[in-house]
């Protein structure tokens, strides 16, 4: 009897019964159909609420002040991480990337948007190539929306290294950490860094990570868009007309 068959056969050459036929679960009743992804955003409209006006007429002549109070408006607000934007920038081959960062500061006179980044980072990288960028900003609770667009400088390595010593132990650990972006071959390599970064951190308090750098982005265009439920949604862009630092601005109501 070949091998094969002496497998199949059971105690005294008699043969296993046949295993009874695998049947398909019984349906789940309360699991829900799935829906597709227009079903599921037709059912959530966007501004459907209570919103804010905004009274264009009365705006400020710069765009800097105005944006302040919204941000201010937003912080009473309780809108969830207000200091939240969204930077975009080009790559080398004209492709738009983008990402979200924090705010660090608005010089309101000037009209410029600071931020900070590692300068190895590819949003480093691609500021040094092309010193340009876009800025967009969203508070949900007040359907409210700014956008910005300008050139980005690059601020002095002492300024960086001040605006370092202000960000919290976490932040500054992360950033010592640095490969921003570059391939990581498990979680458990990230920790091992942070243990390293966190010791170089309490050994010397005043260490500023390679590469650490602090961004302006002097707005070229400012618009300010408060949203309506009825679609009747306020634009105001502000466009500089003067240079950079002493701006001059001029104002236009846009069609929504």
């Amino acid at each position: 009897m070949a091998a094969e068959d002496e497998d199949l056969t059971g105690p005294e050459g008699a043969r296993p019964a046949p295993e009874p036929e695998a049947r398909p679960a019984p349906p789940d009743e309360h699991r829900p159909e799935p829906r597709s992804v227009p079903e599921l955003l037709l059912g959530r409209p966007p501004m459907a609420r209570p919103l804010p006006s905004f009274d264009h007429e009365a705006a400020p002549a710069e765009p800097g002040p105005l944006f302040v109070d919204w941000l201010a408006t937003a912080l009473d607000a309780g809108v969830l991480d207000p200091q939240a934007f969204t930077l975009s920038t080009v790559d080398a081959d004209g492709l738009p990337d983008a990402r979200v960062l924090v705010l660090r500061d608005v010089d309101a006179a000037g009209t410029g948007w600071n931020f900070s980044a590692a300068a190895d980072s590819p949003k480093g990288r691609q500021l040094a190539d092309h010193p340009a960028a876009a800025l967009s900003v969203y508070w949900p609770q007040l359907g409210r929306q700014v956008r910005v667009r300008g050139t980005v400088e690059r601020a002095a390595d002492l300024v960086a290294a001040a605006e370092f010593a202000t960000r919290s132990p976490a932040a500054r650990v992360g950033a010592l950490v640095g490969r921003q972006s570059e391939p990581l071959g498990a979680l458990t390599e990230y920790d091992e860094a942070v243990t390293v970064a966190r010791r170089r951190l309490e050994a010397t308090p005043d260490a500023v990570a390679p590469g650490h750098a602090v961004y302006t982005l002097w707005a070229h265009e400012v618009e300010f868009w408060q949203g309506d439920a009825q679609r009747r949604h306020v634009r105001l862009r502000y466009t500089r007309t003067g240079p950079v630092r002493s701006p001059e601005w001029s104002r236009t109501l846009l069609w929504p």
